[in-house]
């Protein structure tokens, strides 16, 4: 690693901080991006420049966006009346992809884990009552990860959510038991969106 140039040291270093990307990935990366064309290299370098700069996020439904509120919530074409809570942004391009769901999303930011002392109110859940609580919602669809974790959280909405009379469901366990939304194929969560069942306490 000493026989690398400053600069080269310092792009690894900031690789080398991305989920999932080791010393040796970064080094990869790194190297990758030396050799590209200079004009190649610049646009990465001005993407990442304008994500930054124009991305933020929807005072609705918390979901990444360049506009507030987002292109979803804006869109008078989709069924205002439903609300589909997911953990991360990423879950909403995972479940929108698939164009069986037409309604909003919630995005929580996170969920429960008492281990690693996040509380409900560490994530986006008040945010999400409040959203009920105006009265237009008729159905919330909890499509928290099918884990522990995603099962605390959901448990935690429907509590929050019982005393405001507004269906709560859940989608139907198609998914593997311990995984994300994200790494489910689009057919799979299609038909668990399709086949969600009214959510109840155990």
């Amino acid at each position: 690693m000493k026989s690398y140039p400053r600069s080269m040291l310092k792009l690894i270093e900031e690789l080398g901080k991305m989920p999932g990307i080791g010393q040796k990935s970064a080094e990869r990366l790194a190297n990758y991006i030396i050799q590209l064309p200079h004009d190649e290299a610049m646009q990465l370098a001005v993407a990442i420049r304008d994500v930054k700069k124009n991305i933020n996020y929807c005072s609705i439904c918390c979901n990444m966006g360049e506009t507030d509120p987002c292109h979803i919530c804006s869109d008078q074409s989709r069924d205002h009346k439903k609300v589909c809570v997911v953990e991360q942004p990423v879950d909403v391009f995972k479940i929108d992809k698939t164009g069986f769901y037409d309604g909003l999303y919630h995005v929580l930011f996170g969920h429960v884990n008492p281990l690693e002392n996040v509380n409900p109110e560490d994530i986006n859940i008040d945010k999400l009552v409040k959203r009920v609580e105006g009265g237009d919602i008729q159905e919330v669809i909890i499509a928290t990860n099918p884990n522990l974790e995603g099962d605390i959280t959901a448990l935690c909405i429907l509590e929050r959510l019982e005393p405001l009379g507004v269906k709560v469901t859940q989608p139907a366990r198609g998914m593997p038991s311990g995984s994300y939304l994200e790494y489910v194929s689009s057919a799979v969560i299609a038909d668990a969106i399709n086949g969600r069942k009214l959510m109840q306490k155990n």
